[in-house]
């Protein structure tokens, strides 16, 4: 089973469509949402030296986010990863590059410019994008980097050039199990996660903006038709969940199937680095984005657990 954390987003703010900041009570946001991530702050990660253990993960990344000095191609940065474990860097010859899941776990969906964690300890965090070890399934000359600006996922050439931030150690993440999705009435349970996902035919009647989107999983919990609530939107993280990076069109991990699999769903969780925007998964390839709030272009999803 995933780690209950990984599910929740450090977010604590709320904000209309146009970005103004307000009151989250009631708001269906992310914001609004109590969770036990936001009061880990500084206690989430152990300094060794150069090394900071993150305790959420399991995993050791470097203290210093910018060991090359300058951005590598995807070819040049698992070279300079292989001289760094021959030289066994700061006393490891198990550094490599993380994978997508593994950088996004870093990510702050609160603070920008970097987009980590509050107390984070680490230094030369560059606001710009970080190369994955992950491959895009769908096109093999592309791989998955992140951006430290504000958290977007998604995919470049890899002959591009972008930073590197090795890392080390076992990541702790929902296994690829067999079954893992079980129906159960008009929702879909996921073993690895614990949440269940509504799958009747309530919730969307063509795209929508963020704020019916909100409304429209709302709704839901206004009748015992959708079965047990209370279901609400869901925030990025739980989202991110469903995507099995190995899969394309869509990207979803096999056996989660929501009748008809739209281009993308909203989150519940605004984008800080622009809260006019809400953060949004495209599901062809298990692209993190963003969406403008007013405008009708995804869809929405409703969970609980």
């Amino acid at each position: 089973m995933a780690n209950e954390l990984l599910l929740e987003t450090d977010q604590t703010d709320c904000f209309d469509d146009s970005g103004k900041a307000i009151n989250c009570h009631d708001s269906g946001q992310d914001g609004a949402v109590k969770r036990t991530r936001r009061n880990i702050g500084s206690d989430r990660f152990c300094v060794m030296g150069d090394i900071v253990q993150d305790k959420l993960t399991g995993l050791f990344w470097h203290i210093n986010a910018n060991l090359p000095e300058f951005p590598l191609t995807w070819k040049e940065a698992f070279e300079f990863i292989q001289e760094m474990n021959t030289s066994r860097l700061s006393g490891i010859n198990e550094w490599r590059l993380p994978a997508r899941k593994e950088l996004f776990s870093l990510m702050s969906h609160q603070f920008v410019n970097p987009s980590l964690p509050k107390g984070h300890p680490f230094n030369h965090v560059f606001p710009v994008y970080y190369w994955t070890q992950t491959e895009s399934a769908r096109l093999l000359d592309q791989a998955w980097y992140v951006h430290l600006g504000g958290g977007k996922v998604y995919r470049g050439m890899k002959h591009g050039s972008y930073m590197v931030w090795p890392v080390s150690g076992q990541f702790v993440d929902p296994p690829f199990m067999k079954n893992r999705f079980i129906p159960y009435g008009d929702s879909v349970y996921d073993r690895a996660t614990c949440r269940y996902w509504y799958a009747g035919n309530q919730l969307n009647d063509g795209a929508t903006n963020w704020t019916d989107a909100i409304r429209a999983v709302e709704k839901l919990n206004e009748t015992h038709e959708a079965g047990h609530g209370p279901w609400r939107l869901p925030n990025i993280r739980e989202l991110e969940s469903l995507v099995d990076d190995r899969n394309h069109s869509p990207a979803f991990a096999d056996g989660f199937l929501m009748n008809t699999v739209q281009e993308g769903y909203w989150s519940s969780t605004t984008s800080v680095y622009e809260p006019r925007y809400a953060w949004v998964l495209y599901t062809r390839d298990g692209a993190i984005g963003v969406g403008f709030k007013p405008n009708m272009d995804f869809y929405a999803l409703a969970v609980r657990g």
